[in-house]
């Protein structure tokens, strides 16, 4: 059972989500044999204020 998790920044709308979760799908799918309904996919959203790189939040650029 592959699990696949994505960590994005917020701010993509559901239709993205949608589509990057079926894209992954079929990628895993097509690389490694499992069946679709052995994917798992879990996306986590980090709010702009919660990451930052080279010491500053993205949610202050």
């Amino acid at each position: 059972m592959p699990i696949v998790n994505i960590k994005l920044l917020e701010g993509r709308s559901d239709e993205q989500l949608k589509d990057l979760v079926t894209e992954v799908t079929q990628a895993v799918e097509k690389t490694t044999g499992a069946s679709k309904e052995a994917i798992h996919v879990v996306i986590e959203e980090m709010q702009k204020n919660h990451y930052a790189v080279g010491g500053v939040r993205k949610s202050d650029q």
